[in-house]
């Protein structure tokens, strides 16, 4: 293994774009994947795991995988299935997964675990609800001076997907977005405005359906995913946090000051990315996706995927 690779742990909910966000992190060059931790969000947790064992027997890549908590940390769990199917992943069958990568410790106990055995600092990916890493923080905060950064796929300049102002994975526990962006480790966010702009057009799914059964399969799964439309593009959310790494020329991004509202009955988890010093001066603050180079992204995805053409 390189040394020059990049150390990270990926906190997932598979889920379709998780799925797509996988595919790439797992055949990158750049990245030693140290564990994949399988959280609730799209669905259950017993679910997740299931998806990310799948997923790892399809793709024929051995990483280990943890299983995180159950539920939010105060909240009961609310699902996506209307959007990735009842099965995570559009309904559509991968083969039986292999539960020899599955550890036996939680995904708390693991990722301290690695973080702890680990002779530099670990890049901790988010692209679900935030439940697992905030009971890590709570659990072994002197772990903070091992974390490099997070960086999340969540939270909206604007309107929500969740709810009005909230987007889904920080509007699921909204507790734990909070005390992840609070932690004083340097965050970096896709929000939603970043994932709407970055569209998966038809003609990117019609060249990644050529790349071998990994292209057939998400070709398939992108028929069924309601992140958008098939037709006019779809929102492949996830896949802009593992960008941020591999690819941050694709992106502008501003440091603002930020708050996740918990207490709100309409607006808890509601990132509020202060542009105009609103929030008090000692905020946390949050480097976060202003803009987007749509033919980038675009050429970067498909390049991306492309690698598993031979498999």
């Amino acid at each position: 293994m390189s040394e020059q690779k990049i150390p990270v742990i990926i906190d997932t909910d598979p889920g379709i774009d998780d799925a797509a966000a996988l595919a790439i992190a797992l055949n990158s060059q750049q990245l030693d994947v140290k564990l994949i931790s399988a959280a609730a969000g799209n669905v259950g947790v017993t679910r997740t795991v299931e998806n990310v064992l799948r997923l790892l027997t399809f793709f024929d890549k051995k990483i280990l995988v943890a299983q995180g908590a159950q539920s939010p940390i105060l909240r009961n769990l609310e699902t996506a299935v209307d959007i990735h199917g009842k099965n995570g992943l559009g309904n559509y069958q991968l083969p039986a997964p292999s539960s020899s990568l599955l550890v036996k410790e939680s995904a708390v106990e693991k990722i301290h675990q690695i973080l702890t055995e680990s002779q530099v600092k670990v890049t901790l990916i988010g692209i679900a609800p935030l439940t697992n890493y905030a009971l890590l923080l709570k659990t072994y905060p002197s772990d903070i001076s091992k974390i490099k950064e997070f960086i999340l796929m969540g939270g909206a300049w604007g309107r929500g997907n969740f709810n009005v102002l909230t987007e889904f994975n920080f509007g699921v526990d909204p507790e734990a977005a909070k005390i992840v962006i609070e932690s004083g480790v340097p965050v970096k966010i896709a929000p939603l405005e970043a994932g709407r702009a970055a569209l998966i057009k038809p003609e990117i799914s019609n060249q990644i359906k050529q790349f071998g059964k990994v292209g057939r399969m998400f070709f398939d799964l992108f028929k069924t995913y309601r992140g958008g439309s098939f037709a006019t593009g779809l929102k492949i959310y996830d896949a802009l946090a593992i960008g941020i790494l591999l690819a941050p020329e694709i992106f502008e991004s501003r440091t603002v000051k930020v708050k996740i509202e918990t207490s709100g009955t309409y607006t808890a988890g509601a990132s509020l990315f202060d542009l105009k010093g609103y929030l008090p001066s000692n905020s946390t603050t949050a480097e976060v996706i202003e803009k987007v180079d749509e033919k980038r992204f675009s050429e970067w995805f498909l390049t991306e995927m492309s690698y598993w053409k031979n498999l």
